[in-house]
């Protein structure tokens, strides 16, 4: 599988160690009522997608950067590679806005 790096171009995808699902880059709020099952859902409840997902992945073998690649888990299409820091800030900016 080739992972097109946004600033590296296309790399295979041995050279990334995939971490999981994307969703994680939100961490629950530890002050919220709900805390303890926020936190216990975040770190061990997983979906099993079969279709298009957005996925973590580590570039371990390059320039060590953290990726967002939507893939579909059936036919292993990847349709974006985003790079982690910028779906994090974009994620940010929309939840101070109160934008969802």
């Amino acid at each position: 599988m080739i992972i097109n790096h946004p600033l590296l171009g296309p790399r295979d995808a041995a050279e990334f160690t995939y971490i999981g699902d994307a969703a994680l880059l939100m961490r629950p709020n530890p002050r919220s009522d709900t805390a303890a099952e926020d936190f216990h859902n975040y770190q061990y409840l997983r979906g099993n997608v079969a279709g298009e997902m957005r996925e973590l992945w580590y570039h371990e073998q390059g320039d060590r950067s953290w990726l967002v690649v939507t893939r579909n888990t059936l036919t292993h299409e990847i349709s974006k590679v985003e790079l982690a820091r910028d779906v994090k800030r974009t994620m940010t900016a929309t939840s101070k806005s109160g934008l969802k």
